[in-house]
């Protein structure tokens, strides 16, 4: 079977991942189409070089703009993706713009498509995320959940009999990268920062964060005034961001770094106090490390993350304050994200469920 993966985004090179291993094991043709959505080679290129991902089959190159301009670019070049490989299966992840333009490309076209970690909901339509995973569930033939909340979900939406439980393929890149990292594969490139009283590793990135300079000045005067350094690993639209508005990412506590390798930034998050936030990925990622985390969110997809004390959600100054300084979380061996094996399930169920064109 030919399977076409589309993605774009830093997540998604995670959860790819772990799917190019699974197919290459079971003997599956699988073409890659890169949109480009993340232009910065941090955020891009050095994932498919850590994670042992083969080259992609197609590059996009959309590069960055407003929702409509990114989804419209991909849209103007899938068509042509499409026919040029001629996928049995389109397989798309996650909740990012690529998600949707390949999604809706396929469908138009009549290729099957499978959706990579459908049923997740954060209920707020304010997100653009939220409309992404929302219209990709209903287009797709298959949707491959997660969790047993996302199951839930696509239940309540009428689309249960599409839906298969999988687990998280996230979980699965996660666990060998940590394992990787602890048997001294990677050294923590936060070392150098000399902190004995330990440091946060800080991500912020979503419009609702960044785009409204008073939101925005908000925030980094939080981490500015954190009872240890923040380091802000910041993505070049944010440092564009503050530039613009007059606003330092380097006051007080906060102290800001270039976007990470996957396995340094794993590295990282194992040797900080806690994880800052509005990362679907990096919320659940901490969990899995157990660090605690705090989700600059006014509500969260991963909800299992706060049922287990784990993650905090925070967005006033006095709350990012009081969710840092929080004791430390109770113990837990719950394992709501899967056992590591979500994308052998994953192409199981693709095989089994997706009738070829």
């Amino acid at each position: 079977m030919k399977i076409m993966s589309v993605v774009g985004a830093r997540p998604q090179f995670v959860k790819l991942a772990p799917i190019a291993h699974a197919l290459q094991a079971a003997g599956h043709e699988h073409v890659i189409v890169h949109t480009g959505q993340h232009y910065d080679p941090m955020l891009s290129d050095v994932f498919f070089r850590d994670l042992g991902i083969p080259e992609p089959d197609a590059h996009l190159g959309v590069g960055s703009g407003s929702h409509g301009v990114q989804t419209g670019a991909m849209l103007a070049q899938m068509d042509e993706v499409l026919e040029r490989f001629w996928p049995d299966c389109v397989l798309v992840y996650g909740d990012t713009n690529s998600t949707l333009a390949a999604a809706v490309s396929a469908v138009k076209l009549h290729f099957p498509v499978a959706h990579l970690e459908a049923g997740l909901r954060s209920f707020n339509r304010a997100m653009p995320e939220e409309h992404n995973r929302v219209l990709t569930d209903h287009a797709a033939d298959l949707c491959l959940a997660p969790t047993e909340v996302a199951m839930r979900h696509l239940a309540t939406e009428g689309l249960s009999e599409r839906s298969v439980l999988v687990g998280d393929v996230m979980t699965d890149v996660l666990f060998q990268v940590r394992d990787a990292v602890l048997a001294g594969g990677t050294e923590n490139p936060l070392a150098d920062l000399h902190a004995p009283d330990g440091y946060y590793v800080a991500t912020i990135h979503r419009a609702e964060n960044t785009d409204d300079p008073e939101r925005l000045r908000e925030v980094v005067q939080a981490l500015g005034d954190a009872d240890r350094p923040v380091v802000l690993l910041a993505h070049p639209r944010v440092r564009a961001k503050a530039e613009e508005h007059g606003i330092s990412l380097d006051a007080g506590s906060l102290v800001t770094r270039d976007p990470l390798a996957y396995p340094e930034l794993i590295a990282a998050a194992l040797g900080s106090a806690g994880v800052v936030t509005d990362s679907g990925g990096l919320q659940k990622e901490a969990f899995l490390l157990r660090v605690p985390c705090t989700t600059v969110r006014r509500e969260t997809e991963w909800v299992e993350t706060i049922e287990l004390g784990w993650n905090v959600l925070a967005n006033t100054s006095e709350e990012i304050t009081a969710a840092l300084t929080r004791p430390a979380p109770a113990a837990t061996e719950e394992a709501p994200y899967g056992d590591g094996r979500a994308a052998e399930r994953a192409v199981e169920a693709i095989i089994a469920g997706v009738k070829p064109r």
